[in-house]
């Protein structure tokens, strides 16, 4: 995340609030599954569960601090070795 110093603090903390409430939508609706912190910094690693990849797009820009975000997106698959049925 790349928040400019000289961005207005209360603009960003808006921002912020917002995001927390998208994120949580998109958590109680499934499609946003898991969402870590990553120790030490202003980042975290997400599980999507969505349809598609234009699905997953449109998500991820439409989140509010989307313009200051650097994103790594990896696709993932259940691996046939696992014994949570959940987890598809």
């Amino acid at each position: 995340m790349h928040i400019p110093a000289d961005a207005n603090p209360t603009e960003i903390t808006g921002l912020k609030a917002t995001e927390k409430a998208r994120c949580q939508e998109l958590m109680r609706d499934g499609r946003w599954r898991h969402i870590w912190r990553v120790v030490g910094q202003y980042k975290n690693v997400s599980i999507f569960d969505v349809a598609d990849h234009d699905t997953l797009h449109d998500i991820l820009t439409g989140l509010p601090l989307y313009p200051f975000m650097e994103i790594e997106v990896i696709p993932l698959c259940r691996h046939p070795s696992s014994i949570r049925e959940n987890d598809s």
